[in-house]
């Protein structure tokens, strides 16, 4: 756990944050890196492209998809939490049980990326607290419902999951607010999001975009998962450029160069 207390996000820059399923049912890539060779294979891939984060994650949280069980989720995330931790890059564990981050942390894992926003699992924010662990906080709904203000049932949802954080004692410089594209949104809800991005900065909180290949995407360029890059490219940047810190993506290398050129626009010099 001490690993997860003595880790502080970067400041002053963009970074982007790579995505490891090791699940058999992902939408866009179940299956293709849930064995352990597979999967370090793919983190170490990741890394040589320039991922800051590595965000790791055993259960699929796809529309439709069914609920993992804790033992079945951890039987998925055990051989490949210890090597992926050692190979020295950040990682987060994707999850909303309180359990499997815990011991995610105790693996190494410096973040817990709650889809569910610290407000599923009533333990979840005090085991944040207890790891000393970053925390990202994300929207949810349990379905779409296209008639409410989405924007204002985001911030109540971040004042809730503010509040929880605040009360656990999880710092305000470890905590990461997330809109949560696609999950229970309507298309247009998530447009209407991204356009008005900036105004999540209200919160004092970074924030964290993530709608690689995500069905948005698919709806306007009417492609597969598969061929969404250039779509979550676009999308992410626009993100980038309204506030956002984080990027959360399936193909890292070209988000992590967008992300260096808009590093040098916004300096105006090379960065680095």
């Amino acid at each position: 756990m001490a690993k997860a207390a003595s880790y502080a996000l970067p400041v002053g820059r963009a970074h982007v944050m790579g995505i490891l399923n090791v699940t058999p049912d992902s939408f866009s890539d179940g299956g293709r890196h849930n064995e352990e060779q597979a999967a370090l294979a793919h983190a170490q891939a990741m890394i040589a492209e320039k991922a800051d984060i590595l965000d790791i994650g055993a259960e699929s949280t796809r529309p439709g998809s069914e609920p993992v069980v804790l033992e079945d989720e951890w039987r998925r995330l055990a051989p490949v939490l210890d090597p992926v931790c050692d190979l020295g890059t950040a990682v987060s564990i994707d999850t909303y049980k309180a359990e499997i981050a815990r011991r995610a942390c105790a693996a190494g894992a410096v973040i817990v990326n709650d889809v569910w926003g610290l407000q599923r699992d009533p333990q979840m924010a005090d085991t944040v607290a207890e790891a000393g662990a970053h925390v990202v906080m994300m929207h949810n709904r349990d379905k779409a419902d296209g008639s409410i203000d989405i924007l204002s049932d985001i911030d109540r949802f971040f004042e809730t999951s503010l509040r929880l954080a605040q009360t656990a004692g999880i710092p305000e410089n470890k905590q990461i607010l997330d809109p949560g594209f696609g999950f229970g949104k309507t298309i247009d809800q998530n447009f209407l999001i991204l356009n008005r991005f900036d105004e999540l900065k209200k919160h004092g909180r970074p924030i964290l975009a993530g709608a690689s290949r995500k069905r948005m995407i698919g709806a306007v360029l009417n492609v597969e998962t598969d061929d969404r890059l250039f779509g979550s490219i676009a999308v992410h940047m626009t993100a980038l450029s309204k506030g956002a810190a984080i990027v959360r993506a399936h193909d890292v290398g070209p988000h992590a160069d967008c992300v260096r050129m808009l590093d040098a626009i916004r300096l105006e010099r090379t960065p680095f």
